[in-house]
């Protein structure tokens, strides 16, 4: 199964459940800057038991892993879990959605997309270099993390909004990030 199939599947997993999503990391800056190869797909979800149910009764062993025990771990927690395609090394790695400012910002601003084939919510340029800036921070300066927000920054220049940028750079603490990101686009 490629990649796109795992998503389309997952998705329709998510729909028939119910649970809201949307998908972040490197597949969404891949679509709106510098596309890169990645094994992952990245979802932050809502937190409801009826994903993993779901998800179980989708993705069946043994071409699938999913811990279940796991799954309802990181949904209580607000962790993360994911399912893994045996076969060809994909993974869904399922984030659940936090009570976070950001999180919940990020969520309410989604966009459809039909870039992956069916409708799939995305999150929106600013979101996904925020993300991008934030996850390039807290790993210690991720040049991969900050390439990817480059590149979606490049690309979507003159269409950003960017007050909503400055804001929220200043509340993550990326605001020198940020003007990194800026100072090599050439703005």
């Amino acid at each position: 199964m490629s990649q796109a199939q795992l998503l389309a599947e997952a998705i329709s997993a998510l729909d028939s459940a119910g649970v809201g999503y949307v998908l972040t990391g490197s597949l969404v800056s891949s679509l709106q800057g510098e596309p890169r190869a990645t094994h992952d797909v990245d979802l932050v979800i809502e937190v409801d038991a009826r994903v993993v149910d779901r998800l179980v009764a989708t993705f069946g062993v043994p071409r699938y892993f999913i811990d279940e025990v796991a799954a309802r771990t990181a949904l209580e927690e607000r962790g993360m879990f994911n399912l893994l395609d045996t076969s060809t090394g994909d993974k869904v790695d399922f984030w659940a959605l936090t009570d976070s400012e950001f999180d919940l910002s990020r969520f309410g601003r989604r966009t459809l997309s039909t870039a992956f084939g069916p409708e799939v919510y995305v999150t929106t340029p600013e979101d996904t270099i925020l993300q991008k800036l934030k996850w390039a921070r807290d790993s210690g300066g991720s040049e991969r993390q900050f390439r990817d927000a480059l590149g979606v920054y490049e690309l979507q220049w003159g269409i950003l909004d960017e007050r909503y940028l400055d804001e929220w750079a200043q509340r993550l603490d990326v605001v020198e990030l940020l003007a990194e990101v800026r100072a090599q686009a050439g703005e």
